[in-house]
């Protein structure tokens, strides 16, 4: 059997499904203030009732590890194009930030379900946690992507602005 051979692009479902959870991370921390609340309400023995702004995390935290979880099976059934590496440290950086911002794609939505669906308080905490981990690695990923765009200036965005094959 002949050995597959790396995509040169992403995928246009790869790429959507990138935006989709870049938009929908974004959304997390607009509605995570109506969430909180909900949750102290709670902690404090009182009925949150309904709110959309609660229903729009829950649905959006969900939605992010189904789409992370997506687009790691994307990767393993089609690959993803070789990584354009500046450096052998950028590299490896480059696949550690990849590696924890998919961890914490799975692993946020599950410490805030069982926080919320199982008034587990130190999964409440761990989301909280898990949080500003987020918010560094996300920053870390902006960060390196303008890097190569505006520095290095090698392509590496427009690989995730317009598939190829």
């Amino acid at each position: 059997m002949p050995a597959k051979t790396a995509p040169t692009g992403y995928s246009r479902l790869q790429i959507t499904l990138h935006w989709l959870v870049f938009a929908l991370i974004a959304q997390q921390y607009l509605f995570k203030d109506a969430m909180s609340a909900a949750w102290d309400r709670i902690t404090d023995g009182l009925e949150a009732g309904f709110d959309p702004l609660v229903l729009a995390h829950v649905t959006g935290g969900a939605l992010v590890m189904i789409f992370a979880l997506w687009r790691l099976t994307l990767r393993a059934r089609c690959g993803v194009p070789p990584a354009i590496e500046a450096s052998k440290v950028q590299g490896i950086l480059a696949k550690l930030t990849h590696a924890g911002l998919y961890a914490l794609m799975i692993l946020m939505p599950l410490s805030g379900s069982v926080a919320w669906f199982g008034g587990v308080e130190a999964a409440a905490q761990g989301h909280n946690v898990l949080k500003i981990a987020l918010l560094a690695l996300v920053a870390l990923h902006v960060v390196g992507a303008l890097y190569h765009q505006f520095v290095l200036r090698d392509g590496t965005v427009a690989r995730m602005r317009r598939a190829q094959g």
